[in-house]
């Protein structure tokens, strides 16, 4: 069992519990123990694809971290939260209900590089402690902006009549450290009102979408009916963004033992290192020599 499982979060779920859930169905299914984790954190108001990865995977739920996202999400004019979502209080109000046009022609300032003040409800540090955590006690929380690409950022439909939206839903394909609460306050900002997050999902995190997303009944059902292999995908599909480097058996020696192949005629670059069907390490290509990233032992 080396490889990922994705989940279709739901509703009220963290991260973490999604990965008990995995844990569990293992063990339903006497698959005996193997290390679990997920490939970045989801919040419980958050749905849709949660990559967890199994086994020697783990070892890439990192390069999960780092990849793109991308987001479906709504936003409700005329209150902002302070926790820019439907779990908060509201903390600002505004009579102003943009016109459909006016959320389309902010977009463009929204695209590409930009710089974000994270919510003050967010995991972020300060000074050692969890910048939601200060919020809660009441204190006065400032986060420093940090940049950001938003790739992509488009809307999916409206509510509302003619004159005045209630809300607006968008998708978004953003890098990561990106906060969709922040875009949303933002957008909202921009067009001379407040807003906050009501609905939030995310149809695709790296390499893997919502088509290869169970959910959690499924997940308990494959684990009691031993069919959990049905659903892994491979190691490999983290790494689908890699070109594969072929091995003959002398190489592939080597680089378990975490030697430095020499000579190779691969350009620069990371590669994903096969011997036969066999994942042997995420390498990494420069000046002819090949060298071990991350090494799998399978």
């Amino acid at each position: 069992m080396h490889g990922w499982i994705i989940l279709d979060k739901p509703l009220g779920l963290g991260s973490t519990q999604g990965v008990s859930a995995v844990k569990r169905a293992l063990r339903d299914g006497g698959y005996g123990k193997f290390k679990v984790g997920h490939g970045g954190t989801l919040d419980p108001l958050a749905t849709g694809v949660l990559p967890i990865a199994l086994g020697e995977a783990t070892k890439l739920a990192g390069r999960m971290l780092d990849s793109d996202k991308i987001y479906d999400f709504t936003v409700d004019f005329g209150v902002q939260t302070d926790t820019l979502d439907a779990e908060g209080v509201p903390a600002a109000t505004s009579d102003v209900r943009p016109a459909p046009g006016a959320v389309e022609a902010v977009l463009p300032r929204f695209t590409g590089p930009i710089d974000q003040v994270p919510p003050a409800y967010s995991a972020l540090k300060v000074d050692g402690e969890r910048a939601y955590d200060l919020a809660r006690a009441g204190e006065a929380v400032v986060l420093a902006s940090r940049a950001v690409t938003i790739h992509q950022l488009s809307v999916l439909s409206v509510e509302g009549d003619a004159d005045a939206l209630r809300s607006v839903t968008l998708r978004a394909h953003v890098s990561k450290g990106t906060y969709i609460r922040s875009l949303a306050r933002d957008i909202a900002l921009a067009i001379g009102s407040v807003g906050h997050v009501t609905m939030l999902r995310r149809v695709k995190a790296g390499p893997f979408d919502l088509d290869a997303a169970i959910s959690l009944d499924i997940l308990a059902d494959a684990g009691k009916g031993r069919t959990l292999e049905h659903y892994l995908l491979p190691l490999r599909a983290g790494l689908d963004d890699i070109p594969a480097l072929p091995l003959d058996p002398d190489q592939a020696g080597l680089l378990r033992r975490g030697q430095v192949l020499a000579g190779t005629h691969a350009d620069d670059g990371q590669y994903f290192a096969l011997l036969g069907e066999t994942p042997i390490a995420l390498v990494e290509a420069q000046a002819g020599f090949v060298r071990v990233v991350r090494g799998f032992n399978l």
